[in-house]
């Protein structure tokens, strides 16, 4: 891989236009990740203005960056499976299916942050 032995500011540079290509990739080959960003960009403006305080805001805008992060890391996962080979495999099955259940239960969470926030407030 290059760019292994920057250091400093070079290899900050370096990992960062790579994550901008992951993020790319993820947007380009994942409908999930599409759809869990365009979810996050409607709801995150509602959570700034709905929570009342720093930490509900934190709370609301935080569990969509991490539904993100999750789906990311599933992407991950799954992509590598892939790689190493697309035969079906009991342990390549049960990887996908624990990074598929990862991206549910953040998706959970952030429901019942967003109920537990809101509720008081506004139900």
């Amino acid at each position: 891989m290059a760019g292994q032995n920057l250091k400093g500011l070079p290899r900050i540079n370096a990992a960062f236009f790579n994550s901008l290509k992951g993020f790319k990739a993820t947007w380009v080959h994942e409908e999930a990740f599409r759809q869990e960003v365009l979810l996050s960009i409607v709801a995150a403006p509602l959570g700034f203005w709905l929570g009342q305080t720093g930490v509900e805001k934190a709370l609301l805008l935080g569990s969509l960056l991490l539904v993100l992060i999750v789906e990311l890391i599933n992407t991950g996962i799954e992509v590598a499976i892939d790689r190493i080979s697309f035969e079906r495999h009991e342990l390549s099955g049960r990887a996908k299916d624990i990074g598929s259940a990862a991206v549910l239960t953040s998706l959970m969470l952030a429901v019942v942050v967003w109920v537990l926030v809101l509720l008081p407030h506004y139900f």
